[in-house]
């Protein structure tokens, strides 16, 4: 199944303008006329198509890769509300991640808190593309989420309230 890159780094409201998602990876320049790039992957694990955090990229087109740093999930908490609610235990391969095996119609990154991560994409640019964000940051709610987790089934006999 589809990785739905694009929708990710649509939730997570990046604000450049001159961008581009190709395959599972996000391209930017945020500054106009300036050679530095900004690249951000999903970052793999050693479970076939399951991601546990971004990758993210200073690149100069002549230089190649100039900088980089793995932003995890379980760092970030973006998973935090959906492993809870699902009793996912610490240590194992779904803790904190996700994969591209997921419900159809739902994006595998269902119930994700992108907030802090966003935070961290734009501490990082910052140091490299100084007022970047300044300059176009959409308004964005505290605590966005990218698609709520399902509520969890009452432990009572029957899932019903007494």
């Amino acid at each position: 199944m589809s990785l739905q890159a694009p929708e990710f780094f649509a939730e997570l409201c990046l604000p450049f303008h001159d961008h581009a998602v190709v395959g599972n990876a996000y391209f930017a320049a945020p500054v106009p006329g300036a050679p530095l790039r900004l690249r951000i992957d999903f970052t793999e694990t050693i479970h076939a198509d399951t991601y546990d955090g971004l990758r993210v990229a200073v690149v100069h087109p002549d230089h190649g890769e100039i900088d980089a740093v793995a932003l995890s999930f379980v760092d970030h908490g973006t998973f935090h509300r959906r492993d809870e609610a699902h009793n996912t235990r610490v240590n194992t391969k779904q803790y904190g991640t996700f994969s591209t095996h997921h419900r159809p119609g739902r994006p595998p990154w269902e119930g994700a808190v992108t907030t802090a991560l966003r935070d961290a994409v734009e501490q990082y640019t910052a140091v490299w593309f100084p007022g970047s964000w300044a300059a176009s940051t959409p308004s964005r709610p505290a605590g966005r989420t990218a698609h709520p987790a399902p509520a969890r089934p009452s432990a009572r006999a029957g899932g019903r309230a007494r």
